[in-house]
């Protein structure tokens, strides 16, 4: 115990919380050797590939858990379907390859379902998912429109079953986001002023060069909602395809969707919004991507601000924000040097003082802000150290997981009502209970036409 809450502590957490953390770890570990074979779960994965494959690092989370069996993966990549059952088998997991996601959850025997597809087929298939009976693993950000995650909160609503979103900063990282959240909450920087959430640039690129797709990949159904476009890729490694699909529009929404969905979820988190949002966004500066949808399109540099019904402000940019002075560690020690403005990660400021964390920092104006607290804030009825492993825990219990559809399809909403302010370079309101601006364009981008008689249902 005393080597483990040390490299907590060593990790950036204050001793009191590294303890609480490390008793979490320890019941969940305890939890998961009493569960019995009887109690077995099948689970397929959607989108298995490529390297660096997000699905990969899913897998080896989900594994760990006695009560997990993998019977099934499917991509549109057959070269992908091919590594993923000889890896599953090599496992000890008799796992069936498919290419069509709607034979994987067709099948009776299973139970439940990771969705690590691009973002364009995210909702499709989680929707189907549900429907089909099956709880739902699916990765950030969880839809690629506001229509989307409107209709993916609908379904599991209908459906009554266990979704979760894999926004993991709000389970794992140590710890520190939850801590910082729970410090915020509990008042310690005074009321929120303004939350700055620094997500990093776009990457750029000119016109990438038209190919033939690779006969392994279905490139149709890849695209599948999406318009009909040609497949591109050059030997630098850019394309419109694997991996590089985030930096287009038409698949995903860049940063702002790829880090916001992480650093905008923690911003939620601390103003108390899951199952909410601002009530105006407003394009503040960015630089001009490239045009058309034959090269990343997605707009380099940004600065977009939000205003919630309290006067809180949230700014989320690549890097674009205040530096702050003097900030320093739960121990006391102060930061070498200042914040600067490009630091990956989250800072709230309150009229009292201001906390930053990111996934390997945790620092704050004043040595106090870390002293124990007083009284639980009540995040969430239990404070889970493995996303896989709540998602696992509410399975079974028929609980809420701590990213239920409720704060994925939240956080989700103001990354993409930040990417259309972006886009549009307008200042809108937004009404958090009707999900409208007040601009008949805007509104307009909310949904997307889907091709090929895809449909959220």
């Amino acid at each position: 115990m005393s080597r483990s809450v040390a490299a907590l502590t060593a990790a950036g957490l204050p001793a009191w919380y590294a303890e609480e953390m490390f008793a979490n770890a320890v019941r969940a570990e305890e939890k998961n050797k009493t569960t019995g074979a009887s109690e077995k779960l099948n689970v397929g994965v959607i989108g298995v590939g490529p390297g660096p494959r997000r699905s990969n690092a899913l897998y080896g989370e989900a594994k760990k858990f006695a009560q997990v069996n993998f019977n099934g993966v499917c991509d549109v990549d057959t070269r992908h379907v091919d590594h993923a059952v000889k890896q599953y088998k090599n496992d000890k997991f008799d796992v069936k390859g498919h290419k069509d996601f709607r034979e994987l959850i067709g099948r009776k025997d299973v139970d439940a379902v990771i969705v690590a597809t691009p973002d364009h087929w995210h909702a499709i298939i989680a929707i189907a998912a549900l429907k089909a009976g099956k709880d739902v693993y699916c990765e950030k950000p969880l839809t690629l429109t506001v229509e989307e995650a409107l209709a993916l909160k609908q379904a599991v609503k209908d459906t009554k079953r266990v979704l979760q979103t894999g926004s993991q900063q709000r389970t794992e990282m140590g710890g520190k986001f939850r801590l910082a959240t729970e410090l915020v909450r509990s008042g310690r920087i005074g009321k929120i002023q303004k939350i700055e959430a620094r997500v990093g640039g776009n990457p750029v690129s000119g016109s990438i060069k038209e190919v033939e797709a690779p006969k392994e990949l279905d490139w149709d159904m890849w695209l599948g909602p999406t318009a009909k476009v040609p497949y591109r890729y050059e030997n630098d490694g850019k394309t419109n395809c694997h991996y590089q699909f985030r930096w287009f529009y038409e698949y995903s929404g860049g940063k702002m969707t790829d880090w916001g969905a992480h650093h905008i979820d923690i911003a939620q988190w601390m103003l108390g919004a899951d199952g909410t949002g601002p009530v105006a966004v407003e394009h503040v500066e960015s630089t001009k991507p490239h045009e058309g949808i034959d090269g990343f399109n997605c707009h380099p540099t940004f600065k977009v601000l939000y205003t919630y019904a309290g006067g809180e402000k949230l700014e989320v940019s690549h890097g674009a924000g205040s530096v702050a002075k003097g900030l320093v560690d739960v121990k006391g020690e102060a930061r070498k040097g200042d914040l600067g403005a490009g630091e990956n990660g989250v800072l709230a400021t309150g009229d009292k003082g201001q906390i930053f964390v990111s996934r390997g920092l945790l620092l704050a104006s004043d040595k106090s802000i870390f002293e124990p607290l007083k009284e639980d804030p009540k995040l969430y009825p239990t404070r889970p150290t493995n996303h896989m492993g709540n998602f696992l825990d509410c399975v079974k219990t028929r609980e809420t997981p701590i990213c239920g559809v409720e704060v994925g399809a939240g956080s989700v909403i103001v990354c993409h009502i930040g990417t259309i302010a972006l886009r549009t370079g307008k200042k809108l309101k937004w009404d958090p209970k009707t999900s409208t601006f007040d601009d008949a364009e805007a509104n307009k981008m909310l949904s997307r036409e889907r091709r090929g008689g895809w449909k959220l249902a």
